[in-house]
């Protein structure tokens, strides 16, 4: 005697519908989301390469002024204006010896500076040059300003020569600035603070 043998229909796992507040907190979140690629579309072509040029106003030892834009000189840090460093037993006045080399550096002939990062006191960090020569790295190679999240090898240079404020003892620019309350403290723009930079730069016009 034979017997037929039929599978068991196979259930189907049915998922329980999503609550209300589910589907709610889901459709939210894709909102932001697209909303938030929606902006950073919008706001990737402002994020462009400026280029100014002109005669400079020299402010201090990496910072000048292009008509109406201001310029801090990327990748240096230089003595504040009236900071003091010590040589020989003595004071003297480092901040204004870096400007003057920025002077002499410049000597009268049109500044060009190229950059898209701007630090938070909207500056454009750049990179600038005078008859050919590069300033930022050109400071940094006379000591008349340390490394600031690029030159280093030529910051090792000129301490080793000691070349400018390396000839004696000085405060770190940022270190100077932080034990002078009044005076703008402005940080180093390394690698993460360039991605800040980027981020703030795309949402500036928000």
């Amino acid at each position: 005697m034979s017997r037929s043998w039929s599978p068991r229909p196979r259930r189907r796992y049915v998922a329980p519908p999503r609550s209300l507040w589910r589907r709610l907190v889901d459709y939210g979140l894709t909102s932001i989301i697209l909303g938030l690629l929606i902006l950073l579309a919008a706001r990737l072509d402002r994020v462009e390469t400026r280029k100014t040029q002109g005669v400079a106003i020299i402010n201090d030892g990496d910072s000048i002024t292009l008509g109406t834009e201001r310029i801090r000189m990327r990748g240096i840090d230089a003595p504040e204006y009236t900071q003091t460093c010590r040589r020989n037993g003595a004071d003297y006045p480092c901040g204004t010896l870096a400007r003057q080399s920025l002077v002499r550096l410049i000597a009268g002939k049109p500044v060009s500076c190229t950059g898209w990062q701007r630090d938070r006191y909207g500056r454009l960090l750049g990179d600038c040059t005078a008859g050919g020569k590069d300033l930022n790295r050109a400071q940094v190679e006379a000591g008349w300003a340390v490394a600031y999240g690029d030159f280093e090898s030529e910051e090792a240079t000129a301490r080793t020569g000691k070349a400018g404020i390396w000839s004696g003892t000085f405060d770190q620019p940022q270190d100077w600035r932080d034990s002078h309350h009044g005076e703008v403290v402005e940080r180093k723009h390394g690698t993460l603070a360039s991605i800040g930079d980027a981020v703030r730069e795309i949402f500036r016009f928000w």
